[in-house]
């Protein structure tokens, strides 16, 4: 009797066992699914045939002299990828990752995204809305009860109409231990305690603001019942095959291939406590990483048209001219409704470009670890070698 118990309860932990393998293996099977769905890539015959056309063998050409004469005689140090219909045509890596221990740099070093992240935290509240898990007509006071400025809602913040202080700048008062990172929960007692003055009021004017981003990043975290880093990795990181890509956390180990920060000479640039807060920054990528997430915002594979329609719909219209700014994006929208999205970042020493030219399906990706501000200024011309003489000169954020 005791033998064929034995026997039964270890046939029983076997189909146990068996029947875990199986549902491991269905749950790996559908996140393989859904990644070849949302990320297909280019077709063989269509890559082919944007990389053996004469005007683009014409533009390689132009693109590889403006990256001599204009980033790499100016010291560059970073990464860049410039894609058509998500079709590489020019691609470099140059300098090191860490200078100290002459790492170089390939197509798998990371790069901190800084201001860049906000395309991230603002499509994961997007992603949250179309589930209806938020509205982006929520007051801020729906998940933080005690937050002392009121008539603030969601789109406000993705909008940079909220009027807020920039936490960046009144936290170096009143935060007491400069030696311990700052985290969004801090900031957001430190506002609720001292309630340092607004900008302005709310939905009044567009000013961009760093606090608006750290909220966001603080109520993806309430929505979600994740971490800001897991909810990232499980909705867009993992499903769109960015393998290199991750929210940094200071306290734990460095990741291989992160890239370190230095100044315009070298010199590494560290952390400051700071770097504790994520949602307006905080996201290491690769060049190759960012065109994934470009690709996946079209086609409607990972968004409704109508939410990236919203996302990029014009919010600070007090200035005349072609510049403004959508739902955690940059916009240059012009007269014949052309519009190009795009983010660019400044953190310590790392300068970042993300660049989508929508009416074609261009992307210019430029990613820095040393700071040099010639990253922004071969924007333009890089936008006028692809045939889009519209592109503009912008500022680091």
């Amino acid at each position: 009797m005791k033998a064929a118990l034995i026997v039964l309860t270890i046939s029983g932990i076997a189909l146990s066992s068996m029947s875990a393998c199986q549902s491991n293996a269905a749950n790996n099977e559908k996140k393989r699914r859904q990644k070849d769905t949302i990320n297909k890539s280019v077709p063989d015959e269509v890559a082919a045939a944007i990389l053996n056309a004469p005007h683009t063998k014409a533009q390689q050409q132009e693109l590889s002299v403006l990256y001599q004469d204009q980033l790499l005689r100016a010291g560059f140090n970073g990464a860049i990828v410039v894609a058509k219909k998500g079709v590489i045509i020019f691609e470099q890596y140059h300098g090191l990752e860490n200078y100290r221990t002459k790492s170089p740099i390939t197509d798998s070093s990371s790069f901190q995204m800084a201001s860049v992240s906000k395309t991230f935290t603002g499509m994961g509240i997007l992603w949250l809305a179309e589930r209806q898990k938020l509205s982006l007509d929520d007051t801020i006071q729906q998940y933080f009860p005690e937050f002392p400025y009121m008539g603030i809602t969601l789109r406000m913040l993705l909008s940079h109409r909220s009027g807020l202080p920039n936490y960046l700048y009144f936290c170096d008062s009143i935060w007491p231990n400069k030696d311990k990172f700052l985290t969004n929960e801090d900031v957001i007692k430190l506002m609720v305690q001292h309630k340092p003055p607004v900008q302005h009021q709310p939905n009044t004017h567009f000013q961009y603001c760093n606090t608006n981003f750290m909220l966001l990043g603080a109520i993806i975290e309430k929505v979600s019942k994740q971490k800001y880093g897991t909810f990232m990795q499980q909705t867009f990181f993992e499903p769109l095959g960015m393998n290199n890509t991750f929210v940094y956390d200071p306290s734990t180990a460095t990741r291989p291939h992160q890239t370190v920060s230095h100044r315009y000479n070298g010199q590494a640039e560290p952390d400051t406590y700071f770097d504790g807060v994520i949602g307006d920054k905080g996201i290491y990528s690769t060049a190759k990483d960012m065109l994934k997430w470009d690709q996946a915002l079209y086609g409607n594979k990972l968004f409704k048209p109508e939410t990236l329609k919203e996302a990029y719909t014009p919010y600070s219209n007090e200035k005349a001219g072609v510049r403004n700014y959508g739902l955690g994006w940059r916009l240059l929208v012009y007269p014949d409704s052309s519009e190009i999205v795009y983010h660019n970042g400044w953190w310590h020493g790392n300068n970042t470009v993300f660049y989508r030219i929508v009416k074609d399906t261009s992307t210019i990706i430029i990613l820095g670890n040393k700071y040099n501000r010639n990253i922004y200024h071969a924007v333009k011309p890089i936008s006028a070698i692809l045939g889009h003489g519209n592109g503009e000169e912008e500022g680091e954020e």
